[in-house]
């Protein structure tokens, strides 16, 4: 039988779609767990929760940290790995962004990161999570063990997943599963755009009807909720019923919100509702600190290298807004909200230190404040006895372009391969130079 050139053309097609495919996957093998104890000595050690330990050692046993102090005995079996004079930080985290949900955004096919209408409450992250992106690699290499992905859209998106960075699938990868509902809250500005240069009386009339919509949505949720405490529900709506853990104060509330008058509409809804309401984005946080903190909101702040969004605003305002939140008393965590980009959020920490933290308010910036916000503080995001062995060695100084060089990462005490595509196409083109 003959094929017309029609069918060889599309098998052609098949056939490089399926290599591009193989294509995206990576081959580094996740590691395997230790086969005894393994004491790291010789390192200064930034513990986050007891601060900063010169000289000390770590012993890891069963992917758990077992101890932490100076000349600790090697157990029976144990491996002794000598980092002397090097860092140990805990494994970072990186809290709202997209990593493994896109792998190149020009590419359709390459992109799970959203879903298409307004109302996904059951949406959740993890199962869209490519375990075998590229990208994935060049964070770690950057000292990130953690990463907290959440699905885009408009309103109701979706839930967030914590994940850890070294899986051979979402399922291996899920640290923490619906960490949070996250609501893109409705535009609060009334200026109009290049792109869309509507007069201010039809942006202010648009902004109310979405803002509406969004509230009525939030009374049909809570309407179901309060039939499923009476047991009046006779079936299940798959969206208002992931929202149950919304209202009973169990999944935080994770509003994406950037303009002062957003997040003040978001802080009247969760105090309508009694939910327990975190900020994304925040770049106006700084000018209600004070009002956060009382209210007990938490920030994800994703704007560190921001530029001024108003005219008046110094150059630096987006570089200073961790310190004012520190010293209001917000509990906020520093992020990126992308997915490539993510390994740069360890130099905003450095640069939030230049413009008025000091270097342990940032390290809890991207790891135990951002574990707490994530609700697993008490299994990581600080060097303790009994946490995860989730660990990050640098050859100097984790947050400074010119001592930062990661040397090991271990998470859950397994060794992660710190090689990614970067490295290797360096490798590749240097040999070219010589």
């Amino acid at each position: 039988m003959k094929l017309s050139k029609t069918c060889l053309s599309l098998f052609a097609a098949l056939a490089g779609s399926l290599s591009g495919a193989q294509a995206l996957a990576h081959d580094m093998v996740p590691g395997k767990a230790a086969e005894g104890p393994l004491l790291l000595t010789g390192l200064t050690i930034h513990t986050v929760t007891d601060g900063v330990k010169t000289d000390s050692d770590v012993l890891i046993v069963d992917g758990k940290i077992a101890a932490v102090g100076q000349n600790l005995s090697a157990p029976q079996g144990a491996k002794v790995l000598a980092l002397d004079g090097k860092h140990l930080y805990p494994g970072l985290i990186a809290l709202a962004n997209q990593l493994g949900l896109i792998e190149i955004e020009a590419v359709r096919s390459t992109d799970d990161s959203r879903e298409v209408t307004q109302t996904n409450p059951d949406i959740k992250a993890k199962v869209g999570y490519n375990a075998d992106s590229e990208v994935i690699p060049t964070i770690r290499s950057n000292g990130f063990a953690y990463s907290m992905i959440y699905p885009d859209g408009s309103m109701l998106m979706g839930q967030s997943s914590l994940m850890q960075l070294d899986a051979w699938n979402y399922q291996d990868a899920v640290v923490a599963d619906g960490t949070g509902l996250h609501v893109r809250w409705p535009n609060a500005s009334t200026l109009g755009s290049r792109w869309n240069p509507k007069p201010a009386d039809e942006v202010r009339k648009a902004n109310a009807e979405q803002l509406a919509k969004l509230q009525q949505y939030f009374q049909a949720a809570k309407a179901y909720y309060d039939a499923e405490q009476a047991g009046l529900n006779r079936g299940i709506d798959s969206r208002w019923h992931e929202m149950l853990a919304v209202f009973n104060g169990e999944r935080p509330l994770f509003v994406h919100a950037d303009d002062e008058r957003q997040i003040r509409q978001a802080m009247l809804l969760a105090k309508e509702y009694n939910l327990k309401l975190t900020i994304v984005g925040g770049r106006d946080s700084w000018r209600l600190a004070d009002e956060l903190a009382a209210a007990n909101v938490a920030v994800i702040y994703t704007a560190p290298y921001g530029l001024p969004s108003r005219g008046d605003e110094n150059y630096s305002r987006a570089f200073t807004v961790p310190k004012t939140l520190q010293d209001a008393g917000v509990n906020y965590a520093l992020s990126l909200d992308g997915y490539w980009d993510t390994r740069n959020l360890v130099f905003a920490a450095g640069q939030a230190i230049s413009f008025g933290l000091t270097p342990e308010q940032a390290l809890r910036s991207v790891t135990i404040n951002a574990a707490q916000i994530a609700g697993v503080a008490d299994k990581i995001g600080s060097i303790e006895v009994g946490k995860a062995a989730s660990l990050v060695v640098s050859e100097g100084d984790i947050f400074d372009y010119l001592g930062h060089k990661v040397t090991h990462l271990w998470i859950d005490g397994r060794e992660v391969d710190l090689n990614n595509r970067h490295k290797q196409l360096h490798d590749k083109y240097k040999q070219r130079i010589n």
